[in-house]
């Protein structure tokens, strides 16, 4: 099939390159402008931009398609028979939902209609979700709520962080996008409405998302940690210095009765410990050689991977071993 595709981060990259292998003839990449990243602030291209690039496909980056007539015409002149959108980043306006010949179809990383918008990935970790998946749809005018396609599901780990979901999650939508193409060309698709009623939106995470409120029981910390790892990762501070949990383990206390526990420090919401929010802390306790344990709002969590500003990521040993409270 003829395509034009749109996406921008790297969870996109992964569903052109499926297209690609598959054998469509991509035509046309519309991705986002380069943007300042980094220390030095200097514009970097995207990474469906360099994904593009390598393979030889054009590449235009309007600052709002929706404004962009340049850019609209030259997707009417090329004529496609589908645009597949991928976090694109930008809503597309009828006049381009018109404008392919199956219309535009988009791969969302969620089972819709639960957890429309952004960042769901992230919300199925954090909310202790058993499953997740994508889900093409066929787009209309709002925010993720055209018809379903096709679905892929997969069952989360234990463990499962939102980079290690984000990874599944993109090359799972890089197969359905390619099945969904297939049975589209067969006339073999079923569109099915999506039910209103169960829908969920999320929102875009920020740096202070990661920030723990220790008030809050060691389940719901816990998956916080994994979620957010590994942007914008979760975070409390150790006597004014931001301390970063990477992993962690929730225990009751009937688990940590045979511990030989001495309480250290305090876990803050604030570099200041006067301007902490108390009851948002958190007491630290230890046996000054392994274990590192904060107290919660309901149960405890054992602190098995951390990072202090300044330090490179490490065990709860390791760190031990070289930190003195």
């Amino acid at each position: 099939m003829k395509v034009i595709f749109m996406g921008t981060p790297d969870f996109a990259v992964s569903t052109l390159e499926y297209l690609y292998k598959a054998g469509h003839e991509i035509s046309l990449v519309v991705t986002q402008p380069d943007r300042p990243k980094g220390r030095h602030g200097e514009a970097q291209k995207s990474d469906v931009r360099i994904a593009a690039e390598k393979l030889n496909i054009p590449v235009i980056t309007p600052l709002k398609i929706r404004t962009d007539e340049e850019a609209k015409q030259l997707l009417r002149e090329l004529a496609p028979d589908v645009i597949v959108v991928t976090a694109f980043g930008q809503i597309l306006p009828q006049e381009i939902l018109d404008i392919p010949k199956y219309g535009c179809i988009n791969v969302h990383a969620s089972l819709l209609p639960k957890y429309r918008g952004a960042a769901p990935i992230q919300w199925a970790v954090l909310n202790g979700d058993e499953e997740s998946g994508v889900t093409t749809m066929l787009m209309d005018a709002g925010l993720d709520t055209g018809d379903i396609l096709m679905t892929k599901k997969l069952r989360l780990d234990k463990k499962e962080t939102g980079g290690s979901l984000f990874d599944k999650l993109a090359a799972l939508g890089g197969e359905l996008i390619v099945e969904t193409l297939e049975a589209l060309e067969k006339g073999t698709l079923t569109r099915t409405p999506q039910d209103a009623s169960l829908a969920t939106k999320v929102g875009l995470f920020t740096k202070s998302s990661g920030l723990i409120d220790w008030s809050r029981p060691a389940v719901d910390i816990e998956r916080q940690i994994r979620g957010l790892n590994p942007w914008p990762s979760a975070y409390t501070f150790l006597s004014g210095k931001q301390l970063k949990l990477w992993d962690a383990t929730v225990l009751t206390a009937e688990d940590i009765k045979g511990y030989d526990l001495q309480e250290v420090s305090d876990l803050e919401t604030d570099r200041d410990s006067e301007r902490s929010d108390r009851e948002k802390s958190a007491k630290l306790f230890s046996d000054r050689k392994k274990l590192l344990i904060a107290f919660c709002g309901a149960d405890y969590l054992k602190l098995n991977e951390l990072q202090l500003e300044g330090k490179k990521r490490m065990t709860a040993e390791d760190f031990l071993r070289g930190y003195r409270f």
